[in-house]
């Protein structure tokens, strides 16, 4: 439930809604996205959270980042760890979760309702935390992919679970490989 008077913030994962995006088949417009929570309540911030890779001379999340940085959003980045996995195989790991937890909890005493865009049920001590101090905690994410990327524990915790793809017609759009801005492949998990 949203109220007109909230002083709400979004703490985007990245890479978490990218992903859960793209099970569902669908791209996120960030425009849209932000325009859909400036109607519901009174945005005091918008953060995306994301690891970067420093070597590569083009990252495909490049064009995202600039865009939402001269949009509105506040852009929390760290350079992402590359590493071979037992199988030989190249991974990159860059994990967010301390970040948006740190973020989420300074802005809390100014905040009636905090919208966290994850389903990694590691959030849910953050979601805890946030409810103790009077903020009411909406999760977007999905159970309608093959397999639910929304943690059981997080989703029953929230004051309120809004299924990604719900929201489809309001902040999506096909996918697309290339595009200017604002939606493209996050390259980091």
């Amino acid at each position: 439930m949203f109220y007109k008077d909230d002083r709400l913030a979004l703490f985007i994962d990245g890479s978490n809604l990218h992903a859960a995006a793209r099970s569902l088949g669908f791209d996120i417009d960030y425009k849209l996205l932000r325009q859909e929570f400036e109607r519901r309540g009174k945005l005091i911030r918008a953060y995306y959270y994301t690891a970067l890779l420093d070597n590569e001379e083009y990252s495909p999340i490049r064009p995202l980042i600039d865009w939402l940085n001269y949009n509105g959003f506040t852009l929390v980045t760290k350079p992402a760890k590359e590493f071979t996995d037992a199988t030989g195989r190249r991974k990159v790991k860059g994990n967010m979760d301390i970040e948006l937890t740190v973020d989420a909890m300074e802005l809390a005493p100014r905040l009636d309702h905090a919208v966290l865009f994850s389903g990694d049920g590691d959030f849910r001590p953050l979601v805890e935390a946030l409810q103790r101090q009077a903020v009411r905690v909406s999760v977007v994410s999905t159970m309608r992919s093959q397999t639910p990327m929304i943690a059981d524990e997080l989703r029953r915790q929230a004051d309120n679970f809004i299924e990604l793809d719900a929201l489809r017609e309001i902040i999506g759009r096909p996918p697309r490989e290339s595009r200017d801005a604002p939606s493209v492949t996050e390259a980091v998990t």
